[in-house]
């Protein structure tokens, strides 16, 4: 699924993908002077591969825009020689470098003391930082431990930027060879510091463009190549649009973006939208970062119902996804899963007459189904079946329970048994889903 903000492990990684960009005809934008800059990622778990490297991915796609060029991303441990050899390699390529990661409190949090090191740049607590950290801790400014203590220095005669969702606020470094900025690692502090703090700053230091307008779009059920070839065979879109796409999962987002941000370009945007919808409305399920599953549990709740979950073959997975979203505490009524479907039976309470039929998962499934949904007292029920060989491949079956006790089931190919395929199948069960609810 598309990553969500908070911190979680992603079931895979994110692709950004410019698919073109059009120079402006009509009206050239001012030249911009061209900025290249570096990525450093910090993180030993990364290269134990147990996150994937998403801050690549979203300061790219932030600051392509921008008129920003990135001509490298690095991903080392948390050692102060890792990131100074990789700060080393970076200075010789660009003028700006962006370091992600080890501003926290804990002992491999180095990020800081090797940036100093470096550049050659002191360290000094802030008086402002400490206050702010002190009041957030509601302790005064001598009772805060001394590794929190340690996050009120920033770089004597640089900048930083105000942390909304932590205590590690962003370091400027203002190296003569190069700018260095370092910046928290979990997304939900990341993101919102690169918006509200990194962006202003590059266009005052170096002058870039400020922010355009944008509209993001998010499609399921189709390919992204598929997109992009409908996009073109109708010719929906300007030459002065910018476009950038990601995927994963089965889902793609695909943002059309102008350098500008008056009324006029916002119109053009909304026509664009209107666009793409009357071509491809029926894959598109939001508008901006609402998710696929906030986006169900929004139809749900517009109806004034509730779903229960009964999973096998997708592992727990759907419930996960939705279990998050928000408004899930309103809609969710419940979820089961087992490894089994004679396991599931048995944790459902489920009669005799549900193991006995005989049949294939069809009538099972449908009598899962019902009980999960009478156990609840919810309106709406999934039942995940198995995983079957069929047909040389991987398979799923799944019944959908409406309120009226109608059924439908659905068989889904599965992908492999890792997580990737098992984040594709969930998203085909919310696809489905949400066609029902609609």
């Amino acid at each position: 699924m598309i990553p969500r903000k908070t911190a979680w492990i992603a079931l895979g990684l994110a692709v950004l993908l410019p698919d073109r960009v059009r120079a402006e005809q009509s009206s050239p934008p001012q030249p911009v002077p061209a900025v290249d800059y570096m990525i450093v990622v910090t993180g030993g778990e990364l290269l134990m591969g147990v996150y994937p490297d998403s801050h690549t991915q979203f300061l790219t796609r932030t600051l392509f825009p921008l008129g920003l060029h990135c001509v490298g991303s690095i991903s080392v441990d948390d050692r102060r020689e890792d990131i100074q050899q990789a700060l080393r390699f970076a200075v010789s390529r660009a003028r700006l470098i962006v370091v992600t990661g080890g501003l926290g409190p804990t002992e491999n949090d180095v990020t800081r003391e090797a940036l100093s090191e470096f550049t050659g740049i002191a360290l000094k607590e802030h008086p402002d930082v400490l206050r702010d950290m002190a009041q957030r801790f509601k302790v005064g400014p001598d009772q805060l431990r001394a590794n929190l203590r340690r996050q009120s220095q920033v770089p004597e005669g640089g900048s930083y930027f105000k942390n909304s969702g932590g205590t590690a606020i962003g370091l400027v470094f203002e190296d003569p060879r190069a700018v260095v900025v370092a910046l928290p690692g979990p997304p939900r502090e990341l993101q919102p510091m690169v918006r509200e703090g990194l962006v202003p700053y590059l266009s005052r230091r170096f002058g870039t463009r400020k922010p355009g307008c944008s509209l993001t779009l998010r499609f399921v059920g189709l390919g992204q190549s598929q997109i992009s070839q409908t996009i073109d065979d109708n010719h929906l879109l300007p030459a002065e649009v910018i476009v950038s796409s990601q995927f994963e999962g089965g889902r793609v987002d695909y943002t059309f973006a102008l350098r500008a941000d008056t009324p006029q370009d916002r119109a053009r945007l909304e026509d664009i939208k209107r666009q793409v919808l009357k071509h491809l409305g029926d894959n598109v399920y939001a508008e901006g970062t609402t998710s696929l599953e906030e986006h169900v549990a929004e139809l749900l709740e517009k109806q004034n119902a509730t779903l229960t979950l009964a999973e096998v073959g997708s592992g727990g997975a759907l419930a996960a996804g939705l279990g998050g979203a928000e408004g899930a505490r309103r809609v969710l009524a419940g979820a089961y899963f087992a490894p089994t479907e004679e396991k599931l039976r048995g944790l459902v309470g489920a009669s005799e007459e549900a193991g006995n039929t005989g049949a294939s998962g069809g009538p099972r499934l449908q009598l899962l189904a019902s009980a999960v949904a009478a156990r609840t007292g919810s309106q709406w029920a999934v039942a995940v079946g198995e995983v079957q060989q069929k047909d040389g491949g991987l398979a799923v079956e799944a019944v959908f329970r409406f309120p009226d006790g109608r059924m439908e089931s659905h068989r889904f190919g599965l992908r492999g048994s890792d997580p990737s395929a098992r984040s594709h199948l969930t998203t085909q069960l919310l696809d489905q889903l949400r066609r029902k609810l609609r």
